[in-house]
């Protein structure tokens, strides 16, 4: 009878019951969510450490990719899984067996505290992870094979390999709003509070050096939901890419009085209009035109036929677009608006910065010390303009000018005055300046040709946009491809359509252009040949493939393609200014 009432007394104390909750049941209930997440976040670090990583390090061991690759992407995700599956988990377990006699966390958590530094080497690394696994997913057929097989077994439950690296990010935060709930429902004189303040304390203290960290995943979530829905082409899953706004819009017909149903991706420096597309899959969507913020203008306009209208217009292309009401059309209004001011209040500083540090490498260069150009406010080295990337490309600062440099560019010393004339690594212009060893060469050098941005070129084209390429029998990849108004004999080939400088371009005087297909080549392609020179290319219909063609073999004679007015085209994807003409 005792062992029954103790039972019956667990069970009101601990469980739920009719009823108001008491004290102690809300405590109980906290603890228990804390074990059962725990449990939940052990299993994703089990998927983490000895699926993915074990897998990829397997195929590593065998020369296919490096092993420091995959090394850098994980970091110290081994250690975490080693902590939380041994020792932090099993306390968990065994203290929620032992609650009706030692109802308290605080002192089991206090044992995490000492390993948070973990965490905060992990969250450290977390930026480097995502652009090295984007990387090496674009670079390696066979790694982004191993992920995709993983992805699509059911214990990953539908989610990218990114989603679950988001884990690590977010759990020192969730422990932080557990025990912040756990001690308003403790009692000021229980035995646990001591333990549980001086665990919160410090665990608050991680999760503040992780906020930043966590904002970053919650927009990279969101980044990767809408790559899924863009049917995983299009290049957005970067860390300098920041979600602003999405939704349904009618866009108003240029030569009728049509409305066509769209959407629209609004990001910080950038505008992606697109075309909803059946799937059974979910929300999916086409990409027709990306418009940068950079000399975006945004105005209301007036149409009898059609209220709530306003005005989209960038380098790339003008829209008329109709909201659903006059709150939805002031919504995006106000969207645009301010992310086109903060875009450019940004721009404004950056240049500002520039001059402030290019006046001090004139006149003080060494005298006294720069001010360092951000990060996060640059994407390619700010002397040779290679982008960065985790690994073979990373950011330095000349302590000189202040400059984002790589590598390359900063592999030098000199003495600075206002370091006691100690060496400090430098940039290589501010080396030559500071040591009197002026290149002459790399003086005189004129911007290349092949640094004109690419919005600049698409904003002023005869055609333009993606196409597939590959060069002499190498692996396929997407291209942003634009023939200028300007230059109208000359293919430029960018790797996205902000690029600020081509990878490559293609004189097309005196080219011959094969049309048919090969029998390896994909079946909506195309060639230009020249001796032993041979360019693919690859168009997503027979129509886009057909207009490229139009453009090309007017191009290869050495004649210049008759423009006529009129407005940009719209069509999957595609730019041709004075498409009448074609």
């Amino acid at each position: 009878q005792v062992s029954l009432l103790n039972k019956h007394r667990s069970h009101c104390m601990f469980s739920p019951c009719q009823g108001t909750e008491t004290n102690e049941q809300k405590l109980y209930k906290i603890a228990n969510e804390l074990l059962q997440t725990e449990k939940a976040y052990v299993t994703r670090l089990y998927l983490l450490d000895q699926v993915f990583c074990a897998k990829l390090m397997e195929e590593a061991g065998k020369g296919t990719f490096p092993v420091e690759v995959v090394k850098n992407i994980f970091s110290n995700i081994s250690s975490i899984h080693t902590f939380h599956s041994q020792f932090l988990l099993p306390d968990l377990e065994k203290r929620m067996s032992q609650w009706n006699t030692t109802p308290r966390i605080g002192d089991i958590l206090q044992k995490l505290t000492p390993f948070l530094k973990m965490y905060a080497e992990y969250v450290k690394n977390f930026d480097k992870a995502m652009e090295l696994l984007k990387l090496w997913t674009e670079k390696s057929p066979q790694f982004k094979a191993i992920i995709q097989d993983i992805q699509s077994q059911e214990v990953c439950g539908c989610l990218t390999l990114q989603h679950h690296m988001l884990e690590p990010v977010q759990r020192v935060p969730r422990y932080e709003m557990l025990l912040k709930d756990y001690l308003k429902k403790l009692p000021q004189d229980a035995s646990d509070r001591s333990d549980a303040e001086k665990s919160l304390e410090i665990i608050a203290t991680a999760a503040t050096h992780s906020n930043t960290a966590i904002r970053k995943s919650e927009n990279l979530k969101k980044l990767l939901e809408i790559y899924v829905m863009l049917g995983e082409e299009e290049d957005i899953v970067n860390a300098s890419n920041e979600f602003i706004k999405e939704g349904h819009i009618l866009k108003l017909a240029a030569r009728n009085t049509s409305a066509m149903d769209r959407y629209l991706f609004l990001f910080n420096n950038m505008l992606l209009y697109c075309v909803p597309k059946f799937s059974l899959m979910g929300q999916r969507f086409t990409v027709r035109t990306r418009i940068g913020i950079d000399g975006m203008k945004v105005l209301e306009t007036s149409n009898e036929d059609y209220p709530h209208t306003f005005q989209v217009s960038g380098k790339e292309r003008t829209l008329e677009l109709q909201a659903s009401s006059e709150q939805d059309k002031e919504d995006w209004l106000k969207a645009f608006r301010e992310t086109i001011e903060i875009f450019h209040q940004k721009n404004e500083t950056f240049k500002l910065a520039s001059k402030e540090v290019e006046a001090v490498s004139v006149t003080e260069l060494g005298k006294r010390a720069p001010r360092w150009i951000r990060d996060n406010e640059v994407t390619m080295c700010m002397k040779c303009k290679e982008m960065f990337n985790a690994l073979t490309r990373r950011r330095h600062h000349c302590r000189a000018c202040g400059f984002v440099v790589c590598w390359k560019c900063s592999d030098y010393k000199a003495p600075l005055e206002y370091d006691s004339n100690k060496m400090n690594k430098v940039c290589k212009d501010c080396y030559s300046t500071l040591s009197g060893a002026q290149d002459s060469e790399d003086r005189a050098k004129k911007k290349g040709i092949l640094e004109i941005e690419a919005a600049q070129f698409s904003g002023n084209s005869i055609i333009c946009g993606f196409l597939q390429y590959s060069e002499k029998g190498k692996p396929w990849q997407k291209m942003w491809c634009v023939i200028p108004q300007t230059e109208a004999l000359v293919l430029y080939l960018y790797g996205a359509p902000q690029d600020v400088k081509a990878q490559s371009s293609i004189p097309l005087l005196g080219y011959t252009v094969e049309g048919i297909p090969r029998s390896a080549d994909p079946p909506i392609s195309f060639r230009l040949t020249q001796s032993k020179s041979v360019h693919s290319f690859a168009a997503d219909s027979e129509e886009l493939k057909q207009r490229w063609l139009r453009v090309i073999r007017v191009a290869v004679t050495g004649e210049v393609l008759q423009q006529t007015s009129g407005n940009s085209s719209e069509g999957n994807g595609i730019h041709i200014a004075g498409s009448e003409a074609l």
